[in-house]
């Protein structure tokens, strides 16, 4: 059977975004493997449990911003090593803030669907994550980067905090918006880690 120009077409549209998609996935694993973010969930979505969840969240930034990490594998035996004391960290805000909620801190893999934060943007896919439960945990959460400490840079800084981190130019020009195909590349990493997802089911 001869195919049309169109049916042409669209499986060399389709073949040429499944190769897109592949590179852009890979970029992506290389770039999640460079990073550690932040979860923290709150108790409930009530005025103050969201209230408690980011005074939560202040307190283990201002705990990370007194760790001494000289990389990325460094801040992750660090970050595992400290848990109990983050948990306290929590515990004690909770507590004086009238609370009794148990808190759990934990360092496992995590997937993330595509986020914009101020200043930059993380594909989806699986990273390392620091994620801190309030009580029960089901309430909004809040997402940021703990390592390179994006969440504590200044606009004016985070492309000297990424780097030092150990993000390449490129890695830095892809979650800064400075590449221009970056949203074509997130559509398609987060439309193949669904895919993913949906045929290990």
């Amino acid at each position: 059977m001869k195919l049309k120009k169109f049916e042409i077409a669209l499986i060399f549209a389709l073949c040429l975004t499944w190769l897109v998609g592949i590179a852009a996935a890979a970029e992506s694993a290389e770039l999640s493997d460079k990073l550690i973010r932040l979860h923290v969930i709150a108790n409930s979505d009530s005025e103050i449990d969201q209230e408690l969840k980011l005074k939560v969240r202040d307190g283990i930034l201002d705990f990370a911003e007194n760790l001494e990490v000289k990389d990325r594998d460094d801040a992750e035996n660090i970050i595992f090593e400290s848990l109990s004391a983050i948990e306290k960290v929590a515990e004690d805000i909770v507590l004086e803030n009238g609370f009794e909620y148990r808190v759990q801190a934990e360092l496992c893999r995590e997937k993330y669907d595509t986020r914009n934060y101020d200043g930059f943007s993380l594909p989806a896919g699986e990273y390392t994550s620091l994620i801190i439960t309030i009580g029960e945990g089901k309430g909004k959460n809040w997402w940021c980067v703990l390592f390179p400490p994006f969440c504590l840079a200044a606009a004016e800084s985070f492309e000297e905090v990424a780097v030092l981190g150990g993000l390449s130019g490129e890695e830095v020009a892809l979650i800064t918006e400075a590449d221009e195909g970056y949203i074509i590349k997130f559509k398609v990493i987060e439309l193949l880690e669904r895919l993913k997802s949906k045929f290990s089911e």
